[in-house]
């Protein structure tokens, strides 16, 4: 990965949006956008907030979060830590 979250950043990439409900095609502009991802990089926390996600952890995150940008043909968002809602734990 060549992007490196600064501070307390973190590099999401958002789950899949669902193609098809029950037999339905569903368009793209009507696709929900996915409120879950996998943090792919992170920054190293500030002075008042260590950072306490890490590479691989599967978040969920609010419908307003981040930032969207594009590297290399792969959507992504960018946030703060404190926007992640929670940790997924399988």
């Amino acid at each position: 990965m060549n992007i490196k979250p600064l501070a307390d950043r973190v590099l999401v990439l958002p789950a899949p949006a669902e193609e098809k409900i029950g037999g339905i095609i569903i368009p793209d502009t009507a696709k929900e956008k996915p409120l879950h991802g996998k943090i792919v990089a992170t920054g190293k926390g500030t002075k008042d907030e260590e950072m306490i996600l890490k590479e691989g952890d599967e978040v969920l995150y609010g419908k307003y979060s981040g930032t969207e940008l594009e590297f290399e043909g792969t959507k992504y968002l960018m946030m703060r830590q404190s926007d992640v809602l929670a940790v997924i734990e399988k």
